[in-house]
């Protein structure tokens, strides 16, 4: 083979295999790398608030993620209806406004009337009122169904029909909501229920879990936080509850969040009484916000206790409503009116099962026709 000939066959070698290389770099996506994110540094010892805005997670603070929509879990079965839900109670007074009026109308009937009104935990005061109201408007040829609508009648006026029983949002983000009551009443359960509703109605909600005295507090909150797909901010266990608090109201306020629902102690394991506890709560979110609804969650099934509980919750805590639990249970249901009429405080939702949707708004009028139907 000639010497040239060679000479050509090697250049075509060499820049054939000089385009393959320089084709295969040009397809070659170049990686980025992303900065990490710094953290704002606090000097030791400073008591100052970090500012949430730039710190996504307090150094003493879990903010729990969880997902942006809420779980949604298919069901094809009917609602139960109040009356049926309020079942235990509406049998209490059915059955007893029965014996009642089996004799027909007579001077004894009031009598056994206002017992059976004081039973149903109404309060002495409250059912001779209502008892001297029927007699009253009744006569000697009443019959018995003439009887029970003066009743229902005379239950449903006694809630102030011009009292406002909406929760209150505020203007602007953050709405703050303060749940207070005992331990066992089912405040936890409430919140859930509560989260629930709000992300069905296309709110954002940040739980708070200031309740860091009861054993695993935060873990059953944590659990209806990634239920309800809402966000939830912790301390440590065992941490001061006003500053968790105080931490949640800024991390709502840095996001944009609708709502802040705080969970509180219903009792502490510390000198410190309770009661002076939440209203420290209630003075430091007040310091850069305010607390719009102070929510007391009162166990039906407690019957008159509930009012011990309302005066003492009432007075500390600036109570600004009533949720009224357990009503499903073995509640005689007159507690309902009982805590309007004595402390003046208005019932604004009502727990009527275990169900993450059974919290209703609280009206008067359906409450004593499921009661008495």
């Amino acid at each position: 083979m000639p010497e040239s000939l060679i000479v050509l066959l090697a250049l075509v070698v060499v820049v054939g295999g000089a385009f393959l290389v320089v084709r295969r770099s040009k397809t070659r996506v170049p990686s980025k790398e992303r900065p990490s994110p710094s953290r704002p540094q606090r000097s030791p010892g400073s008591t100052q608030a970090p500012d949430l805005s730039t710190e996504p997670i307090l150094d003493r603070t879990e903010a729990v993620p969880v997902p942006s929509e809420p779980p949604t879990t298919p069901s094809t079965s009917v609602r139960p209806s109040l009356k049926d839900r309020l079942s235990r109670s509406r049998k209490f007074f059915s059955d007893r406004l029965a014996d009642v009026l089996s004799g027909g109308v007579d001077e004894d009937v009031f009598d056994d009337l206002e017992a059976m009104l004081i039973q149903a935990d109404i309060g002495v005061e409250i059912a001779s009122r209502i008892t001297a109201d029927i007699k009253a408007k009744a006569s000697r040829s009443s019959s018995g169904e003439e009887i029970k609508a003066l009743l229902a009648d005379e239950l449903i006026e006694l809630f102030d029909a011009q009292r406002d029983r909406d929760l209150v949002f505020a203007p602007e983000s953050p709405t703050v909501w303060m749940i207070v009551g005992v331990n066992g009443t089912g405040k936890t359960t409430t919140i859930g229920k509560l989260a629930n509703d709000l992300r069905e109605r296309g709110h954002s909600v940040a739980l708070a879990a200031a309740d860091t005295f009861r054993a695993a507090a935060d873990e059953q909150l944590a659990v209806w936080a990634e239920r309800t797909g809402s966000q939830m901010v912790k301390h440590q266990p065992g941490a001061d509850p006003g500053a968790v608090a105080f931490d949640a109201y800024r991390f709502a306020a840095a996001r944009d969040v609708d709502v802040l629902v705080i969970d509180t102690a219903g009792r502490l394991h510390t000198k410190t009484p309770l009661m002076d506890e939440l209203s420290k709560i209630r003075r430091v979110i007040e310091k850069e916000g305010k607390v719009h609804e102070a929510l007391l969650v009162i166990d039906a099934t407690a019957g008159q206790n509930g009012l011990v509980q309302a005066k003492e919750f009432s007075e500390a805590s600036g109570v600004t409503g009533v949720v009224l639990t357990k009503l499903d249970g073995s509640a005689k249901g007159g507690i309902v009116l009982a805590i309007e009429h004595t402390l003046g405080l208005p019932v604004k939702l009502i727990g009527v099962g275990e169900g993450i949707d059974d919290l209703e708004p609280f009206e008067p009028k359906a409450f004593v026709d499921a009661l008495l139907s």
